[in-house]
Order: C-alpha cells, then sequence, then structure tokens
C-alpha cells in the first residue's frame, strides 16, 4: 500500500476562502447579542475583499436573514458575489474548532486537498449539545466532494499554530488536559501531530491567559507570523493576573529554535486593559488576529494599546492592510477574531 504524507500550510499562504458560522446561540453572549451580528458583518465584509467567504447557517429563515444583512451592509469594502451561504447547522459559533482543518496529502507524488476530521468535545464536554459543530467538517467535506481523515483525537483548531516549516505551536494546558484525550501521551499527541499535519518539532507553552474557556489556546497567546517569527502577548504589570503565565511562556519561546537549530525571532505584543462582564476578566488578547490573503483583521477593545498593537502587527505583515475590528462586544462570548474563522488553503505546492 502506498504511503501518504500530509502538510497542513500556514494561515498567510494562499486561501481559497475563509470560513465562518453565522452565531444565533443567545447564551453565548449572556443579555448582549444585539450587537453581534454587525460585528460579524465588518468581519465578512473585510474577509470578502480578500478572498471568498463561506458561511454555515442553521436554515433557510437565516439563509434569508443574513442575505439581507449583508445586501443592506453599508461597508464598502464588501463583495457580495465572493460570499456563500450554506445550511450547514451549528450548535454555535466557534468555526476555528469547530471548522475543518484543510490540509494536503501527497501520495504518490499527487497532492489533493483534503479535510482531516479531529474530533470535537466542546472544550472538554463545557457545552451541550455540540453534535452539530461535531459534524460540521463531514459536512463540508461532503458538499466540496473532498476526501475526509478521522484520527480519532479530540483537537481543536485554536490549539495549534503552525510555521509551514515542520513547527507547531501549542499550549499544555490544552492538549495535556484530561479532559480532552486521557489516553494519550505527550510523545503520542505529538506523533499524531506529525503524522496528519507534517509536523517534525511540538513548541509546548504552559497556561493560557485567565478568562479563556478552552484551557489554554494558544491562538489568544502566540502567533507565528512568518517561517521564523513569533509574536506573543505578553503582559508587563507584575500586578496583573496574566502576568506570571505569559512571562513563563515567553521564556519558554526565547529558548526554542527551528529545525536547523537557529533560535526563533519573538516579537512582544500587548495585552490590552482588562475587559471584564459581570466582575469576570475575559479573555482579551490581540494575538487572536486573523491572517487573509489581503488584510489581517486584529481585535481591539477601545484601550491606548489597541495602536501599539496594530502597528507592531502591520511592521509583519508590510504585504496586508492591517485592520482593527472592535471586538469588545464579541469577547463577551469569550473569543475573538481567529476563533471565528477557519482558513480554506488554495492547493499549491510545498
Amino acid at each position: 500500500m502506498t504511503e501518504s504524507s500530509y502538510f497542513m500550510p500556514p494561515e498567510w499562504a494562499l486561501h481559497k476562502a475563509t470560513w465562518l458560522s453565522w452565531p444565533h446561540r443567545l447564551e453565548t453572549w449572556p443579555g448582549n447579542f444585539g450587537p453581534i451580528p454587525a460585528v460579524f458583518v465588518e468581519i465578512i465584509s473585510w474577509l470578502s475583499s480578500s478572498e471568498e467567504v463561506h458561511i454555515n447557517v442553521l436554515d433557510e429563515a437565516m439563509e434569508r436573514e443574513v442575505s439581507a444583512l449583508l445586501r443592506n451592509s453599508r461597508h464598502h469594502e464588501i463583495q457580495l458575489e465572493r460570499i456563500f451561504l450554506h445550511r450547514i447547522p451549528t450548535n454555535d459559533t466557534w468555526c476555528r474548532d469547530h471548522g475543518p482543518n484543510f490540509v494536503f496529502r501527497r501520495t504518490a507524488g499527487r497532492v489533493e486537498k483534503i479535510i482531516v476530521n479531529w474530533d470535537y468535545n466542546a472544550w472538554g464536554e463545557k457545552y451541550k449539545p455540540y453534535d452539530e459543530d461535531r459534524a460540521v467538517p463531514e459536512r463540508i467535506a461532503s458538499l466540496q466532494q473532498l476526501d475526509i481523515v478521522s484520527p480519532g483525537m479530540v483537537l481543536e483548531g485554536g490549539s495549534i499554530d503552525v510555521n509551514g516549516k515542520g513547527l507547531l505551536l501549542t499550549s499544555e494546558a490544552c492538549l495535556l488536559n484530561p479532559n480532552r484525550n486521557p489516553s494519550l501521551t505527550r510523545e503520542d499527541i505529538e506523533r499524531e501531530l506529525g503524522r496528519y499535519l507534517g509536523i517534525e518539532k511540538v513548541l509546548w507553552l504552559g497556561d493560557g491567559i485567565v478568562g479563556d474557556d478552552t484551557d489554554g489556546h494558544v491562538d489568544d497567546m502566540a502567533r507565528f507570523v512568518n517561517e521564523t517569527t513569533i509574536v506573543i502577548a505578553l503582559e508587563e504589570n507584575p500586578s496583573d493576573e496574566n502576568y506570571a503565565a505569559l512571562q513563563e511562556n515567553y521564556q519558554r519561546l526565547q529558548s526554542y529554535t527551528d529545525l536547523s537549530g537557529n533560535p526563533l525571532k519573538v516579537l512582544k505584543l500587548p495585552m490590552p486593559s482588562p475587559v471584564c462582564f459581570n466582575g469576570d476578566r475575559l479573555p482579551a488578547s490581540y494575538a487572536n488576529f486573523y491572517i487573509a490573503n489581503t488584510v489581517v483583521l486584529v481585535p481591539t477593545y477601545r484601550c491606548s494599546q489597541d495602536l501599539i498593537a496594530l502597528e507592531i502587527l502591520q511592521k509583519c505583515f508590510p504585504g496586508r492592510n492591517v485592520v482593527g475590528i472592535d471586538c469588545s462586544d464579541l469577547v463577551w462570548g469569550l473569543g475573538a477574531i481567529h476563533c471565528l474563522t477557519h482558513e480554506e488553503p488554495e492547493l499549491y505546492q510545498r
């Protein structure tokens, strides 16, 4: 039997599209769902200026509602001909985690795009039901007539970040949490990441930021911005509850190297001023940005650090337009822009 190899491209590689799931669960934003559809329209408008946008909706009624919102959008960036709605029901909106992980499979010199269907358990059985979310990758694979491979390991998209050259960033707090894969060791997990994503080295961070109900997703902490550079959210105030964990992660990153043994470049990204809801700290972070073909969408939080973060990220992506999106309301749902989006790459040769 011919062996296949798999490769997950980095987020900055050319996209065919971005996938999202339209928000509808009121409990995700308790008492504050009202502003959320408008934030989605703004995000979708910018994305449509860059690439196709595919949106999962519950049914025909939601399809009509979303179509009307998009048609009536006043955002000049919106390109309706690039936006496609699909009746693929979901339990919640976090497409980064329940959406399809597109990878390339090489078999006997032939390269094809497929979907790796990681298992999904709503961040350790925290929110039920999640059966519709769990079925999303299979439904999209059927829609696009793509092969699908199911490793049988729980993995959310927000828990990993890759550089396209064999490195993967993740956190011990999430991937080693017994509520995900209690029967798998660190070595088992690394082996599965290597097998299905083409990873040769895993860079492990420790704990995540306060308020993160995902048990420490890396996309709230540290991200590759190119093959050799990582930005990390860093809290400089020793009295802040995020200080110790983020400083410890920064120290780890400074000790890590690429596959050739060269140190990685590590850039500091500020943390925003604390964002709270009913007295609880929310997981607000500038690291939850999303890289599209021509734009980089960055969450902002109505504080002085917003401009600093945007300037840092614009220098990281000189060929793209870095755009701030006010996520002060969105983060009440415990996520921001990267949590909502999932890239579909164009097929290309590694």
